[in-house]
């Protein structure tokens, strides 16, 4: 995603110290590609996630309404703070198409400290952030 040569390292111990389970990643099922890039360009632009992927063609099979089905969807992985879950969760049911949205999170417990802090500095700030790192 990003080019070029990689970020600095953090220069300081708070930058590199992080508090496990305070970024989650959540992940949304949608119909499509077009419904999927629409809510995942929506969510960055708000600053409810410094990133999201989109894994294309899954299958999803499941009972609904008293009946199996099986559908063929895009499933978005969102990478946010895990104080705005609530916030990602109301949005996305504002938008989504279906009449029950799938919202799920986990918290990350471990994982590259600078990644880690980089996604809470584009969520927590307003500003344009310098660093461009992969999703």
């Amino acid at each position: 995603m990003a080019s070029g040569s990689p970020p600095a390292q953090p220069s300081s111990a708070s930058e590199s110290s992080y508090v496990p389970g305070s970024v989650s990643a959540a992940f949304v099922t949608c119909p499509n590609e077009k419904v999927a890039k629409e809510i995942a360009r929506a969510v960055v632009e708000k600053r409810l996630a410094a990133c999201v992927n989109l894994i294309p063609q899954i299958t999803s099979i499941y009972e609904w309404k008293g009946k199996i089905e099986e559908d063929s969807e895009v499933l978005m992985m969102i990478k946010t703070q895990s104080s705005l879950v609530p916030a990602l969760t109301d949005f996305v049911r504002s938008v989504h198409p279906y009449e029950v949205a799938e919202v799920i999170a986990l918290p990350v417990e471990q994982g590259n400290s600078p990644y880690l802090h980089w996604v809470r500095q584009v969520t927590e700030s307003v500003s344009d952030s310098s660093t461009v790192l992969p999703c």
